[in-house]
């Protein structure tokens, strides 16, 4: 069920969204709305596609939402979506960038037949959000939804752009996008629309662990959207603030070798909790707000604490090292969003290109093993080379354990310490027990160091006993289909060129519809371009005719 309320400037706002539905409308139904009387060849190529339920919710949705007057596209100006007031909840256009938007949004559509996006205006009819998602983003994240990462960076440093990007990794370990959203504000409210906007698109699949910046308002909407998910604090955003915060403190120095101490090398909660509380106290620091404030939070960003939270490598609890900005070589503090738009499909293209030649690495070529160890000729037959190249680190680090003794057992259930030396600060290294708990009868295997969940591979802990036990395989439940190889990712197929099955009528259509709408947009640029698009096209035509002729 979605409320709507018609303002005074004729335009619809959403008031109220309940995802779980009490109305269905069937396709022969749909007929009946005015949005849908005049279709396109390609629209109704689409309406046959997809499933009932995801036209609901979407393209209706999206339709009603975008334009009371039932227009599939804005009808911009600079002065409707313009800065004529000075009013913080409203997007901040500069000149051309409200043409830029409406431009975007409709070549989005013409080469996108899945594109969906939703806008938010204010009372006075200012344009306040907007959200839109590719349907390659929708479709990849039916591989890779189970971890996100919020990213604010921009919104939160002010840039021009105020951008939210919703971002994933794929099986490369690479950055893949989910959604896009512009907000006019850092507030729960905004927050709040925008991950609702994004839920509809992903037809109410949220994911399992969604990892945000530390911003009150930010998290207020994580519980409110996706109360069933788990929330973590970025690690890197909470390292990157402690200069900040701390840097004019006289002993700064001490409290952040203190503060990394606690964070990196504790490996149980207690280690964390003491030497976290000596660090306050012999520096007095009882009554530092923010201090106090991530120490309250520390369930959700500490290493220690969120072992038990799959992250599949977002965050990281060896290091701060997150996803950086998918954006980053395209997006500046200060990039007009004019700017940006114009080379959003630039920055889209690049991702897409890194992945296709990792695809293309990963199934072609011979990766060479750096050991006899049977574990890694496994991951590579079954991993991408990214992944298997981390992997190897854990199957070195083996040889680095040099002591794996069983501790106790109690049925089949073994537990171990394995001794491994670690280094420390500087060229220092320090020798540390870690636990692993072995169930032979289930072929289990549990470490204490929690790299698995951090990183979606097992670690040298657990091969080490796996290895002591005459376990030459990984058992299955530890092979993880998000990093393989081998898996047939639909989405790769259907959105790219190369992948398009021509013995399909509606491929070959949304094949050429995408090509010569590029034709059109090259095409439209200059006279000389229009001459040469011309002269393509009446070519082409011209051998089409000529191959279809009986008589040939």
């Amino acid at each position: 069920m979605i409320k709507f309320r018609l303002m005074d400037t004729r335009r619809w706002r959403i008031i109220e969204v309940e995802l779980d539905h009490n109305h269905l409308i069937n396709p022969t139904s749909g007929k009946f709305y005015k949005s849908h009387k005049n279709l396109g060849v390609g629209t109704k190529r689409l309406l046959q596609l997809d499933s009932a339920e995801e036209v609901q919710k979407v393209r209706l949705f999206r339709t009603v939402v975008v334009d009371a007057d039932h227009n599939e596209f804005l009808d911009v100006d600079e002065g409707e979506f313009g800065n004529s007031v000075d009013d913080s909840n409203q997007l901040k256009f500069n000149e051309g960038d409200a043409v830029a938007v409406e431009d975007f949004l409709c070549q989005a559509q013409l080469t996108d037949s899945n594109f969906f996006y939703v806008v938010d205006f204010n009372e006075k009819g200012s344009l306040m959000n907007l959200f839109w998602v590719s349907s390659r983003s929708k479709a990849a994240y039916n591989y890779f939804g189970d971890v996100v990462y919020i990213d604010t960076s921009c919104l939160a440093n002010k840039y021009e752009v105020p951008l939210v990007s919703i971002i994933g990794i794929n099986h490369h370990g690479q950055s893949v996008l989910f959604g896009c959203g512009l907000l006019a504000m850092e507030a729960a409210e905004s927050y709040i629309w925008l991950f609702r906007a994004w839920l509809t698109s992903i037809l109410g699949r949220p994911p399992q662990v969604i990892i945000a910046d530390q911003c009150v308002a930010l998290q207020i909407a994580l519980a409110d959207v996706f109360p069933r998910a788990s929330h973590c604090i970025s690690l890197s955003d909470i390292m990157r603030k402690v200069p900040q915060k701390l840097g004019s403190l006289l002993e700064y120095k001490e409290i952040e070798t203190e503060i990394c101490k606690a964070v990196y090398h504790s490996s149980k909660p207690e280690q964390f909790e003491a030497v976290w509380e000596g660090m306050i106290q012999q520096h007095m620091l009882g009554d530092h707000k923010w201090l106090q404030a991530i120490y309250e939070d520390r369930r959700r960003w500490v290493p220690v604490f969120v072992k038990d939270v799959f992250l599949a490598g977002v965050m990281s609890i060896q290091s701060s090292d997150t996803v950086s900005c998918f954006f980053q070589e395209y997006l500046g503090v200060h990039t007009s969003l004019r700017e940006f738009l114009e080379k959003y499909d630039r920055a889209l293209q690049s991702h897409y290109q890194l992945e296709a030649l990792a695809d293309a690495d990963s199934k072609s070529s011979s990766f060479m093993l750096r050991s006899s160890c049977y574990f890694e000729l496994q991951i590579s037959k079954l991993y991408t080379n990214e992944i298997l190249k981390k992997f190897e680190r854990e199957v070195e680090g083996m040889y680095s354990s040099f002591s794996t003794r069983k501790l106790n057992a109690e049925g089949s259930l073994v537990r171990y310490i394995v001794k491994e030396h670690v280094e420390m600060e500087g060229s220092r290294r320090d020798a540390r027990d870690f636990e692993v708990l072995y169930n032979e009868s289930e072929m289990e295997v549990q470490c204490n160091c929690g790299l698995f969940n951090s990183k979606g591979y097992l670690c040298r802990h657990t091969l080490s006993v796996l290895n002591q036990n005459g376990i030459e395989e990984i058992p299955p439940q530890y092979i993880l289909p998000r990093w393989r190889k081998d898996v047939k990712r639909s989405y790769v197929l259907n959105y790219s060129c190369s992948g398009i099955d021509i013995n399909s009528q509606i491929h070959r259509y949304d094949n050429l519809y995408r090509s010569i709408v590029q034709v059109i947009e090259e095409g439209r640029k200059s006279k000389e371009q229009y001459n040469i698009a011309i002269q393509g096209i009446n070519d082409i035509l011209s051998k089409l005719r000529l191959g279809t002729n009986p008589s040939s």
